[in-house]
């Protein structure tokens, strides 16, 4: 179908209404000559004639009625679906679809997921945990979380959390036996956990700080996991030290099952950062999400 077609149909409607070129123009908001154009290119494109004029009347052809009966239901059911999305533009509802890191799961959604879902009844969450880069708008997210440094240039960004401080973590039992690392070259004399990634299988760096240079440390893992909480927790129990964000490991920092080391030499990152591709008409759902975000403290 096209373009132009559309507006002799929409033209035709009118006037099989009105039964008059000049109302139909004026509640189109069109010039009558212009109307009468329309309607005319439409009767060629099809092929037949839909009206018959005279200087006084206008009516339908035979054809004219069978095409009106046919394209009149089709006409209200747009006309309703367009009244429908201007009642509901402004309530947040449907499904938002994030996409995120995975340590986003515990630093921003655990915390406010339930009160959102609570204070938005409508809306549903729906989730994907992934560490590789998303381009959002071509796989239909809504939205993704990164952390800030991640982000691309065009992007709209929110701050989601505050900086994100990162360590270097050992049991108290551990480092008794194997003693504390004092430096990022102790580390190579240490059993070491490890998070890897599970698209690619690679163990991720650890990044340090040292005489005020960036260094990048790669452990040889005596126990590795694709799953953070997991490195914490074995960490606690002794079985290494671990490199992770401080606030996943605040439990155990708080009871003392986990002690810092290296603290010199640990970076803060940015911190995570909701992001979208435009400010024009940000659906409702999503829009309350970012409001309700801007509200809750990080």
């Amino acid at each position: 179908m096209r373009l132009d077609q559309l507006s002799g149909i929409v033209a035709f409607l009118k006037v099989a209404e009105t039964k008059n070129f000049t109302r139909a123009a004026a509640e189109l908001g069109v010039t009558p000559p212009s109307l009468s154009e329309a309607v005319k290119g439409l009767e060629e494109r099809l092929g037949i004639r839909l009206l018959n004029r005279t200087t006084r009347s206008v009516g339908l052809t035979e054809a004219g009625a069978a095409y009106l009966a046919r394209v009149r239901p089709a006409a209200e059911e747009i006309q309703a679906a367009g009244i429908a999305l201007a009642e509901a533009k402004d309530r947040p509802a449907g499904t938002l679809r994030l996409s995120l890191p995975w340590i986003a799961g515990p630093l921003l959604i655990e915390p406010l997921m339930g009160k959102f879902l609570a204070a938005y009844p409508d809306i549903r969450l729906d989730l994907v945990f992934d560490d590789t880069f998303v381009d959002i708008a071509a796989v239909g997210f809504d939205a993704g979380v990164r952390i800030g440094e991640l982000l691309d240039a065009d992007m709209i960004a929110l701050r989601a959390t505050g900086a994100l401080k990162n360590a270097v973590l050992a049991s108290p039992a551990y480092l008794a036996e194997h003693g504390t690392p004092l430096c990022p070259a102790d580390l190579v004399d240490h059993r070491c956990i490890a998070y890897r990634f599970s698209s690619t299988r690679t163990v991720s760096q650890w990044d340090l700080v040292e005489d005020g240079r960036e260094y990048g440390f790669t452990p040889d893992p005596h126990f590795s996991a694709n799953t953070m909480p997991l490195v914490v927790e074995a960490a606690a129990q002794g079985v290494g030290l671990a490199y992770t964000t401080e606030r996943l490991a605040s439990r155990h920092l708080h009871d003392r099952s986990l002690v810092k080391v290296l603290e010199t030499f640990c970076p803060t990152l940015d911190p995570l950062y909701v992001y979208y591709p435009s400010r024009r008409l940000v659906p409702p759902k999503l829009r309350a999400f970012l409001n309700f975000i801007r509200a809750e403290p990080n």
